[in-house]
């Protein structure tokens, strides 16, 4: 699959990120990661995906939803399937009122997947497609709008099946199991102070290990990979409560609240508290 790059534009409510694009798609040389939550479906074929060290299955006319700042990889692709790809800024799915138990879960690394075929979603998607490239202003705000629709009846169909938040596939070889492993600790204890050392000694692995295994899988570091959970969290709290930032920034286990404002204003090109206030007005 080609790598997304979402650039900057001109439109709507979320001018600098939202985007659709459609190709064909391919497996990937590497795997990469973007600040979105992306919404895939292909419109032929099948395709299986590495993410957070696992393996997911989609067949054509099911869409699949993840949260695309944990590195992803399509490791298979059956030939000339073409693939529609959304790219939904960050801020706008927080801002979207869905299940809190959902959301917290795509935010720890759930792989959504549409449990049955739906073709009339597929033949929408391509609408969105097309439109987004020529479309008006005006048209492009309805495929924004739809879309956010979509993704709401979408994680609403998965918890109405309590089918959310699924992985499929054992993983496959010991640099996915230990990575794995590394993932979901990071998950439970980004609170705390931690170490490349101290995570490897949870995992009971040695530091070498841990840190090569993470970056073969994932591609970066485990302690990048923790910086950009403990941003999630805090960007997720942010949207949902009203608790003090410098709160959010320690319970998120930046350690002081100058780092907090550091590491997001870098990352995000925002303040917390803008990124706060951007959430409570963008739908």
């Amino acid at each position: 699959m080609r790598e997304a790059s979402p650039k900057a534009g001109e439109w709507g409510e979320s001018p600098r990120s939202f985007l659709i694009e459609r190709h064909v798609a391919d497996a990937m040389r590497a795997t990469h990661w973007h600040d979105h939550i992306e919404i895939n479906l292909l419109l032929n074929g099948s395709m299986t995906y590495l993410f957070n060290g696992r393996h997911a299955h989609v067949e054509a006319g099911r869409t699949a939803l993840f949260w695309a700042a944990i590195p992803h990889q399509s490791i298979f692709v059956t030939p000339e399937a073409h693939l529609i790809c959304i790219y939904l800024p960050l801020a706008d799915f927080l801002a979207l009122p869905i299940d809190k138990t959902s959301r917290q879960a795509i935010m720890q690394g759930a792989f959504v997947v549409q449990q049955t075929r739906k073709d009339m979603m597929s033949l929408l998607a391509a609408q969105w497609s097309e439109e987004w490239v020529s479309g008006s202003n005006l048209r492009r705000q309805l495929v924004f709008d739809e879309v956010k629709l979509a993704v709401r009846r979408l994680i609403l169909d998965q918890s109405d099946n309590q089918g959310s938040a699924k992985q499929s596939g054992p993983p496959a070889n010991p640099a996915i199991r230990h990575a794995q492993v590394l993932t979901e600790l990071i998950n439970a204890h980004f609170a705390e102070v931690l170490t490349l050392t101290s995570l490897s000694k949870l995992a009971n692995v040695h530091p070498t290990t841990a840190n090569r295994a993470f970056r073969d899988v994932l591609g970066i570091t485990a302690m990048e990979y923790l910086t950009r959970y403990r941003l999630a969290r805090a960007m997720q709290r942010l949207a949902e409560t009203d608790d003090p930032i410098v709160e959010i920034a320690h319970e998120s286990g930046f350690g002081s609240n100058t780092r907090f404002y550091d590491v997001f204003k870098q990352r995000t090109g925002t303040t917390p508290r803008q990124f706060r206030l951007g959430t409570r007005s963008s739908d």
